[in-house]
């Protein structure tokens, strides 16, 4: 059956729709199509949904019929929607894009584009010799029939051996290979999550973390963080496990994506406990764990204070070392290892043998890739903060001690305007409300800084003159409609 969107639920996500830029204003239909078409650029409006009828449309958004209209039409020609008489309109992605690996949909041909949307560095230099190294090794395994499907014990051990170096001992036992962080926490879900089950969850948060919920079909709430200070409300959040006594709880405690924040020790020692009363099991994202900058000193993980096996642990590869080696693991209790193995079979039996030997061998080098990986993100963090000092002042951060992200806080609601335009000047964006459930976080934009110093200041340009333009674009006429939340 086809999911569909109302008037009022497409105009709260559309917010200010008109708020194009340039010099000279779009006409209406054109700035609701291009409005439209951002929504789905971004992944706030999947494809294959239906839109809702042109006169639900125009009344929630208290605009003429024939502007609907004329906004679908141009939606049609550009490959965006697929209509039939009498059946409704549906999203499509156009013939000449593609599904990016943020989950966005970008042109095909965007080789000049300065690409902030993917929070994940390049591959380190020794990826090609531990590559080779893995074919060498492989043989050994080639009179099998290639299905481990809690991984292979040589990289099993080598991510239990960095667990008990954090000061968590961890066997083998507890520990299975998946593919990719986001594949772990996928099981996770698969496991330990009936569909409409309630999860909460912090707010911003990882969005394809939001989207596997959404797939569960989760009853989802949330805790804000605060974009300063130390993110988390000590009190609001174990005061929502108490309340709401969800589930699951999925947090980020390590660098937080997107906001940076890092969770004090005493604070993971209370959400452990506030769990366990609860009944509530812990997802803990792990994935920035690697990363910390200017020397900060990590707490212990939060499985530390896991005393009735409510804590799963979910990282991976990707962040640390490259996101095209699709390797991620999760930490749990023996049992929960092999029933997660046993659901796991009837999803892919198995992670890629070849792929989890090069992550053995780059393990082995981990102290000096992931040295050098820190050394890189701190200058190119400096420079991204400086030039956003040099030429956007009015734009608030605070500079994160580890991960790969900025959460800047804008000088008005502009985040999706403001992606939309810089597309135009071959800047990608992934605005705030991306990482949110209801269409807010309008004030905010996460930046990240795995790009090189000179991209990195060559986009804050381009940014700092689109948002000149956005001052410079003509206000509507007509009355805001009110937002539904």
């Amino acid at each position: 059956m086809t999911s569909q969107v109302r008037g009022v639920q497409l105009a709260r996500l559309l917010g200010q729709w008109h708020a194009l830029p340039g010099r000279r204003r779009s006409p209406d239909y054109a700035a609701l199509a291009a409005a439209i078409r951002g929504l789905l650029a971004d992944g706030r409006l999947p494809l294959g949904v239906r839109l809702p009828a042109e006169r639900d449309l125009a009344e929630a958004l208290r605009i003429s019929r024939t502007t609907v209209t004329a906004a679908y039409r141009e939606l049609r020609e550009t490959g965006h929607l697929a209509s039939r008489r009498g059946a409704g309109s549906w999203t499509m992605l156009p013939g000449t894009h593609r599904v990016a690996s943020t989950g966005l949909w970008t042109p095909l041909d965007d080789r000049d584009m300065i690409d902030l949307g993917v929070a994940a560095l390049s591959a380190p230099a020794q990826l090609v010799p531990a590559a080779r190294a893995a074919a060498e090794d492989l043989p050994r395994y080639l009179g099998g029939a290639g299905y481990h499907p809690t991984g292979i014990i040589e990289l099993r051990e080598a991510v239990a051996r960095g667990y008990t170096d954090r000061g968590l001992p961890t066997s083998p036992e507890q520990i299975m290979v998946t593919s990719g962080t986001q594949h772990a926490l996928d099981l996770v879900l698969r496991l330990a999550l009936s569909p409409g089950g309630g999860v909460l969850v912090e707010s911003p948060t990882y969005p394809n973390a939001l989207a596997a919920l959404s797939a569960r079909r989760a009853r989802i709430t949330t805790h804000g963080l605060a974009a300063d200070g130390d993110g988390w409300d000590a009190d609001l959040l174990l005061g929502s496990i108490r309340q709401t006594r969800p589930k699951l709880a999925y947090v980020i405690p390590e660098f937080h994506n997107p906001t940076g924040h890092l969770m004090a020790t005493d604070l993971r020692e209370r959400l452990v406990g506030a769990a366990h009363a609860a009944g509530t099991d812990l997802v803990v994202d792990e994935s920035f764990v690697d990363l910390p900058l200017d020397g900060t000193p990590l707490p212990p993980p939060v499985a530390t204070f896991d005393r009735h096996s409510r804590v799963i642990s979910i990282g991976g590869m990707s962040k640390p070392y490259w996101g095209g080696l699709r390797i991620g693991w999760v930490r749990a209790s023996a049992p929960q290892v092999q029933r997660l193995a046993a659901a796991r079979v009837g999803v892919d039996m198995a992670s890629p043998v070849l792929d989890q030997l090069v992550a053995v061998h780059l393990l082995a080098q981990g102290p000096s890739i992931v040295a050098a990986r820190r050394v890189q993100l701190a200058a190119q963090r400096d420079a991204l903060v400086k030039a956003m000092a040099d030429r956007l002042p009015d734009w608030r951060v605070t500079v994160p001690r580890g991960g790969v992200t900025l959460w800047v806080e804008l000088d008005g609601p502009i985040s999706s305007a403001l992606a939309r335009a810089a597309e135009e000047v071959g800047v990608r964006l992934a605005p705030g409300p991306r990482f949110g459930l209801d269409g807010t976080l309008e004030r905010f934009l996460r930046l990240p800084f795995t790009l090189p110093t000179a991209d990195l200041v060559e986009a804050v340009g381009r940014l700092a003159a689109v948002r000149y333009d956005l001052d410079r674009t003509g206000r509507p006429q007509w009355r805001e409609p009110s937002v539904i939340a």
